[in-house]
């Protein structure tokens, strides 16, 4: 990538505003169109919102996306919209108790819904916020409760797979936890022993930056800085690492774009977390420096990760180890393409990275690191400028996705191939629909000098 340092938040709200005009007539066709009885809306396939039967891990971006055009247009219709669905239909995912999804679908609603009310957006209702509030502090707990013990005696909150498997898109989840423990929440266990959430938030992310990110210290013959394994394997009797895997990345051994995205705006948001906890906060897990310095590490080995492995406006192959990828030469001489017949691209995972660049740049700023906050910033509106016009931008009305060109599962040939294509292209994912709602709201926000918005407040 090449960012851009004359973009500003500013420079990008013509942009925005033709992506609001496209989102709020889209978000509101699904809602009128979509059948909950058929499962959460997942991915589209000819430019149809179809479901897929994994887990249920969408459903809080198709509501979240109703109260984000709310948060940024001020149009009731889709508050009272994300609300009563939220009400109507996110219950079970409060108590779900086999996924690791838990931060991506009720922070996306009732944590949306909750940091409204605080933010004064919409009317204070004790009794309303209450009801957020709980429904945050059970999903924290029962997403701390997937915990797998490691042969150190720290641990990791487990993926769908199993206690055996460590996911890098966990990391984003996790904020449910931070929240819950803002909260005053803990998890209570055998022999009433209360289990911190903070302590379970810490040790899965030190955990993951150990064992998921990669720092050029000859791990393995392929341990190039800043790449990541969407999986980490344990072996659940002792406790010891096994090896790097993957699901839905093309090898053990090469970046799933998507899974590094998850871990550079995971940690990003984590920092910016941690950034307002207290030095007594951390002291049970070492202290400040112990906590955060090999969270900083991660993110700033990803972020450079994808810099290097990106086009020059942003966006990137859906794993830099594909077969086909290494036919196009240096990526940072071209622009890219979607529609070529080689490889897809993955353009959900440019926008979760867009988010992570202007967060991550926003911290470095606060510290007094002002070189790498200029370039991060750069990088996620250069990401923006791509993301907000065609060939990304959905811009046809019969289309029912926001954000083009998204790739669900490559592996296993879920993604629609369109005739005379040999590579997937063209289609739009729940995922890729939200977080670009939420990169432009980061974006607004800063351009109009509003409140920067945190899941933590």
């Amino acid at each position: 990538m090449q960012p851009d340092r004359r973009l500003t938040p500013q420079a990008l709200t013509p942009a925005i505003d033709r992506f609001l005009d496209l989102a709020g007539r889209k978000i509101a066709r699904l809602d009128r169109e979509w059948d909950p009885a058929r499962g959460a809306p997942v991915f589209t396939c000819r430019g149809r919102y179809t479901s897929r039967g994994w887990t249920e891990w969408t459903q809080g971006f198709q509501y979240g996306c109703a109260l984000l055009y709310y948060d940024l247009t001020g149009d009731t219709a889709f508050l009272d919209m994300g609300r009563r669905r939220t009400v109507t239909h996110m219950a079970t995912h409060v108590s779900h108790t086999g996924v690791h999804d838990h931060g991506f679908n009720n922070l996306s609603t009732y944590g949306n819904l909750r940091r409204l009310m605080r933010e004064g957006r919409l009317a204070h209702d004790p009794r309303e916020l209450d009801f957020y509030e709980l429904a945050i502090k059970v999903s924290g707990a029962v997403q701390a409760s997937r915990w797998t013990r490691i042969a150190d005696g720290t641990g990791f909150i487990h993926s769908f797979n199993g206690p055996h498997s460590l996911f890098a898109d966990t990391l984003r989840s996790l904020r449910i936890l931070g929240l819950a423990h803002r909260l005053g929440h803990v998890l209570m266990s055998e022999g009433d022993r209360p289990v911190s959430l903070l302590g379970r938030l810490v040790e899965h992310a030190l955990t993951t930056a150990r064992y998921n990110v990669y720092y050029g210290e000859g791990r393995d013959a392929y341990d190039v800085p800043g790449r990541v394994a969407h999986e980490s394997l344990f072996n659940i009797t002792d406790g010891q690492y096994r090896c790097p895997s993957t699901q839905q990345g093309y090898s053990p051994f090469s970046t799933w774009t998507r899974g590094l995205a998850w871990i550079l705006c995971g940690y990003a948001e984590q920092l910016e977390f941690l950034a307002a906890l207290t030095e007594a906060d951390l002291a049970p897990w070492g202290g400040r420096d112990a906590v955060i310095t090999p969270m900083e590490r991660a993110a700033l080995a990803t972020a450079e990760f994808y810099l290097a492995h990106s086009f020059v406006d942003g966006l990137a192959f859906w794993d830099t180890g594909a077969p086909g990828v290494a036919s196009f030469g240096p990526l940072a001489a071209a622009p890219s393409d979607p529609y070529n017949d080689t490889e897809p691209l993955d353009s959900s995972a440019a926008a979760i990275c867009a988010q992570g660049y202007l967060r991550l740049g926003n911290y470095l700023a606060a510290k007094g690191d002002a070189e790498r906050s200029r370039r991060y910033r750069a990088a996620a509106c250069t990401i923006a400028r791509a993301l907000l016009a065609e060939p990304y931008l959905s811009a046809q009305a019969r289309h029912q996705g926001l954000l083009l060109h998204v790739v669900y599962h490559r592996p296993n040939g879920w993604d629609h191939v369109p005739r005379g294509r040999l590579v997937p292209c063209g289609e739009s994912a729940m995922w890729g629909d939200y977080h670009l709602m939420e990169l432009v709201l980061l974006l607004r926000r800063e351009a109009e000098g509003k409140p920067y918005p945190v899941f933590f407040a």
